[in-house]
């Protein structure tokens, strides 16, 4: 059996993306995104039934500062109690697992699409590389989360850092790229 465009996606193979499957997906979770970013505060109901309809998991207690901006949403797996404050950008087209009790500064930017180097192929196809980041890890202002890599639980990252590689559990990491400053200890 044939795998569709969206199956080859999440899987992080090659794929089409302008297929139209793909292409209605991402309207969808633009629409949810545009309707959640013109919620006020006094309107906490509309905003859960908009994350629990944009999140695969998690949206039901998700702590969510507008404006927020992913392509499906579909890929997104939260666990208990994240935080996203404002102006956080997924870009979901894999699996996006992010654990509970995670925080994450404003303009914090988790990328999984990857596009291939050879010009004439990149015109039509691209793929992606799964992210995930453990529980209770805290990620600093304006850091970017590069495709495949896993940021292990209890983690801090420095704001700003771009987060190139996998990162251990228990430690502070910052820079660009970013690399272990130190183990956490109480």
């Amino acid at each position: 059996m044939m795998k569709s465009e969206r199956q080859k996606m999440v899987d992080g193979e090659l794929y089409l993306p302008m297929d139209p499957e793909l292409v209605a997906a991402r309207a969808r979770a633009r629409d949810l995104c545009q309707a959640l970013n013109v919620t006020s505060e006094s309107q906490p109901e509309q905003r859960r039934k908009i994350l629990d309809d944009l999140f695969a998991s998690g949206g039901d207690s998700v702590w969510m500062q507008p404006p927020f901006f992913c392509d499906y949403g579909a890929n997104i797996e939260l666990g208990e109690r994240v935080f996203f404050n404002f102006n956080c950008v997924v870009l979901d087209v894999c699996l996006v697992r992010i654990g509970s009790y995670t925080l994450f500064g404003p303009a914090v930017q988790i990328y999984t699409p990857m596009h291939p180097f050879n010009a004439e192929l990149r015109r039509r196809e691209e793929f992606g590389k799964p992210v995930e980041i453990g529980s209770d890890v805290w990620v600093g202002g304006g850091a970017i989360i590069l495709p495949g890599v896993h940021i292990g639980s209890r983690a801090v990252i420095g704001a700003g850092s771009v987060v190139t590689r996998d990162v251990p559990e228990g430690v502070f990491a910052a820079g660009n790229p970013c690399r272990v400053i130190r183990g956490i200890t109480e």
